[in-house]
């Protein structure tokens, strides 16, 4: 009899099933992996995938920290870790150029082609896997993809400690990129709207404004936009200076109407940025230079998982997890 598992599944709408069919290991792609999870976060991006994001069908959810329980090699049965998103051909030219999260034929997972971890096992390429010393916990090694994802920024613009830079957005993304440029030797500045978000910011040394208070001054070298809404890359070319960078982190569902000629010309760099180094997350965290168990705020187990995804889209809430 095949195996059944607990899943959230999403199929046109949201819904929580106790009897889904378990992933089976696909011989034909080698190297895959059976990973139980353990627990696994509530990201905005899940939140724009049940609004009708890139049309997804499946199984939902990336973020998350499992322990293998099958795999090719047995060296990794048992291992408790996390897992990059982006699963890969390995052939194709950007793939083969060093580009591999931006291989021409990858799925993502609980993103694009391929299930998710909102649920008790999930199949992933065994090379996508990263062990986790112990120093880290299970709740705090969740954060890890999104922390990742905050890296990625230092990756792809040089930070120099003189640089004025504002973060837009005191969600989770926006607290973990502030938290990292701080890491780096900078002095940001995180912009948001709800004062209880960027209290977190204020204890950790980080100066923050409340976004009504914000008066653009097209001053700033760098400001990297994490609000996750349509207006927001239009408030960041008000902030940010002629020649200066906006690195644009969201992804959401929808778009509104934007005049660009400002970024012609002010010539002004536009940057996305997605997915980072796991391996300089998981080091960052275990040296314990970012908090993210502080950003936390809620738990839910898996069987209320519908009620979980529901406080995870209220603005009072930061990092809503699922336990399993």
């Amino acid at each position: 009899m095949d195996r059944v598992m607990r899943a959230v599944v999403l199929d046109g709408k949201v819904k929580f099933s106790r009897t889904h069919p378990a992933p089976k290991l696909d011989s034909a792609q080698g190297g895959e992996c059976l990973v139980r999870v353990l627990a696994a976060g509530i990201c905005a991006t899940d939140l724009e995938l049940i609004k009708g994001y890139l049309g997804f069908r499946g199984i939902i959810g990336h973020e998350f920290v499992g322990r293998v329980e099958q795999a090719a090699d047995p060296r990794l049965v048992g291992a408790r870790v996390v897992c990059e998103i982006n699963c890969v051909c390995g052939k194709c030219d950007m793939c083969q150029s060093g580009l591999r999260n931006h291989c021409r034929n990858r799925t993502v997972i609980g993103i694009s082609g391929r299930d998710g971890a909102f649920a008790d096992l999930v199949a992933v390429p065994q090379r996508n896997c990263h062990r986790l010393p112990d120093s880290i916990g299970d709740e705090e090694a969740v954060l890890i993809e999104p922390l990742a994802a905050a890296l990625q920024v230092i990756k792809q613009v040089p930070i120099d400690p003189r640089m004025k830079v504002t973060v837009l957005g005191d969600g989770r993304l926006g607290l973990l990129v502030a938290q990292v440029l701080q890491s780096a030797g900078c002095k940001p500045r995180l912009v948001g709207k709800h004062a209880a978000k960027l209290a977190f910011a204020d204890k950790r040394s980080i100066r923050t404004v409340l976004a009504d208070e914000l008066a653009p001054d097209s001053s700033d070298d760098l400001v990297v936009e994490c609000t996750g809404r349509p207006g927001g890359l239009e408030a960041a070319m008000h902030l940010v200076r002629p020649r200066g960078i906006i690195v644009l982190k969201s992804t959401h569902e929808g778009a509104a109407p934007l005049n660009l000629a400002p970024l012609v010309i002010n010539e002004v760099q536009l940057i996305g940025s997605r997915c980072g180094p796991f391996p300089d997350a998981i080091d960052l965290l275990a040296r314990r230079e970012v908090d993210v168990a502080g950003l936390i705020s809620r738990r839910f187990k898996l069987d209320k998982a519908l009620d979980a995804l529901e406080a995870a889209g209220k603005p009072d809430n930061l990092k809503v997890l699922l336990t399993m």
